[in-house]
């Protein structure tokens, strides 16, 4: 009887103190040896780098701009210039194949009725010549020069297009040796009003 109630009493302070007390010891150990761990991965860093770590970091290096190489280079959209003209202009070619020089890409419509085209997008009949060409919108009447279309596609002003009117020697399409005849680009909106947007002198 004297046994059974010691048994009972142990498993009760073994419950009460004894265990409770057993996992408290265990934390603290546990939280000491992870403390311990964390610490000397600290101070192991401040050690002088090896040679072989110097290794793998370059190679980590070089490995990451390889991959940048190899990235695929973006370049910037060329201007596209739909060309209308008629199939027998030996100019509009000229004036296309420097459009083509300057980076822009063509597509090229021969037509037998250009005059349609012009009336479509309203080019005043002052300003008309061999060839119609739309690009991002603007109507490009004749032998403009390509940069002064760029100029246009980048400065964006409220205008319908360009034009140089008739074909004067020495625009592009219409070179003749060194001969150059003096021309002006115009701009004109979608109301007919005509304005100077470049001038060229004669060489």
């Amino acid at each position: 009887m004297k046994s059974q109630i010691s048994q009972k009493k142990l498993v009760y302070w073994w419950q009460k103190w004894l265990r409770p007390s057993m996992v408290r010891v265990t934390v603290r150990v546990v939280v000491t040896i992870c403390l311990t761990i964390g610490v000397l991965g600290i101070l192991g860093s401040t050690a002088p780098i090896s040679n072989a770590q110097v290794a793998v970091n370059t190679q980590l290096v070089n490995s990451s701009r390889h991959i940048q190489n190899q990235q695929p280079v973006l370049k910037a959209t060329a201007p596209v210039a739909s060309v209308y003209r008629s199939p027998d202009c030996n100019c509009c070619g000229g004036w296309i194949d420097h459009l083509k020089a300057k980076g822009f890409e063509i597509k090229d419509f021969s037509t037998p009725d250009v005059e349609a085209v012009k009336q479509k997008y309203n080019v005043p009949d002052n300003l008309t010549s061999c060839h119609t060409a739309i690009v991002n919108g603007y109507v490009i009447e004749g032998h403009v020069p390509a940069e002064d279309i760029k100029r246009l596609l980048q400065e964006k002003p409220n205008v319908a297009g360009l034009s140089v009117p008739q074909m004067p020697v020495g625009t592009p399409g219409m070179e003749i040796g060194n001969q150059k005849d003096p021309f002006t680009v115009f701009s004109f909106d979608r109301k007919g009003r005509v304005a100077v947007f470049n001038e060229y002198q004669s060489s």
